[in-house]
Formats: structure tokens, sequence, C-alpha cells
């Protein structure tokens, strides 16, 4: 998905959300200065190397990942992609994913730290609500890539998406994964708040979109 049409679909999650173009664009500034100054980013160019015509396991964080994985064999995938909070149940389970995709809000932000002193590459994402994290967590990771939800800038991609895991989904897509497989999404959970209810909707709804283009399995 070009940033053209991800724009359309920016402007209506946001005017759906309440959420403040010029936050996020501020966001994005904040994330593209302390890159700037960071001496432990990636090379984008390595995500194309990573991803390109491999098999990639999408794990979401919702509740059943830790069971859903023990039913799974990660070793049939070339490249395992983990949203956020799913990276402490990756490692639980002695598995270390390849790219972590987050807005650093994971309730154990150290897990994605250490993953990323270990060689995984973290996404680090620019929104209207994170200025603080960004600010306190990015000078900590190394292997870190920025990433925005409006206009990307020269240091800072976007690769379309809203939520972790659905921006998860968006990554594989946009460098051409040889396919998709999803663990750890529910769209349905009750034991969320309303705006992340919102959230969640929103993200079944772009997975839609992206499966009219992109093949897509749900386990």
């Amino acid at each position: 998905m070009d940033f053209t049409q991800w724009d359309l679909l920016y402007k209506q999650i946001i005017k759906d959300m309440g959420f403040d173009q010029a936050e996020d664009e501020r966001a994005t500034h904040l994330l593209s200065q302390l890159l700037y100054k960071h001496k432990h980013t990636a090379d984008p160019a390595v995500l194309s190397k990573l991803i390109g015509r491999n098999r990639v396991l999408v794990c979401g964080n919702a509740p059943a990942l830790a069971t859903e994985l023990k039913k799974s064999d990660t070793t049939d995938y070339d490249v395992i992609i983990a949203a956020d909070g799913a990276t402490e149940v990756l490692l639980q389970q002695n598995i270390r994913p390849t790219i972590i995709v987050t807005d650093l809000d994971a309730d154990n932000i150290e897990a994605e730290i250490e993953a990323s002193k270990q060689g995984t590459i973290v996404l680090a994402h620019a929104h209207g609500d994170n200025i603080e994290a960004i600010t306190s967590i990015v000078p900590k990771l190394e292997n870190v890539i920025g990433t925005t939800q409006t206009k990307p800038l020269y240091n800072v991609y976007n690769f379309a998406g809203f939520t972790d895991g659905d921006r998860c989904v968006f990554l594989a897509a946009h460098f051409n994964a040889a396919s998709i497989t999803l663990i750890g999404f529910d769209f349905e959970d009750s034991n969320v708040n309303e705006i992340k209810k919102k959230k969640l909707k929103w993200a079944k709804k772009l997975l839609l979109i992206l499966e009219k283009s992109t093949d897509i399995t749900y386990k």
C-alpha cells in the first residue's frame, strides 16, 4: 500500500478516534531527531533482506498467544515478527523475534530493549500519545528503525498500518513476504477498554483491505 492510499485511511482513523495529526507529526519529528543522534540504528534495507520472499509468522499480543505458540512449530518460518508485548511471551518460550513492531507501551518494555541488544530489529513507532516513551526508551534500543502513521521523514518510515498488530502484517506485505501467517490475534477481545475496542475494529478493517491484495493465513 503506497502512502497516498494509506493517508486516506489514516485521515478516517484519526477522525474516528479523535486523534490529532499535528501531535503525530510532532512525535515523528522528535523521533527523527533522536534517531539522527542515535549510534545504534539499523539500515531499513535489512528489512527487505529479512522479509523478502521468506515465510513470515506474525505474533499478535492477544491473551491466547502463549497457548497458540505451543501448538505452532516456529521453525516452519524464516522470520518472526512480534507485535509489541508479544515479545515477552515469545522470550518466555525461548523464541527471540526477528523483528519487533512497537509503539513502546508494552508492560515489559525491558524485554524489547534486551531483544534489541541481542540482534532483533525494532521498529519504534511515533504517534501523539507516546512522545514521553519515545524520549525515554528509544535511546536505550539497539538495531532501531523509526516509523510513523503520518507523513514520513528521511529517517522515519511509513509502511502503513495503525495498531502494532496490523502494522506487522503491513510490514511483511510491503517487503513481499512469500507467506504471512498470523497467530495471537483477537479482534473481538471483550476484556479491553472502549478505545482499544475501536482500535481492534480498525485493525480488523485494515487487514480485510490488505487481504484483497495479499494472502494472509490465520491460525
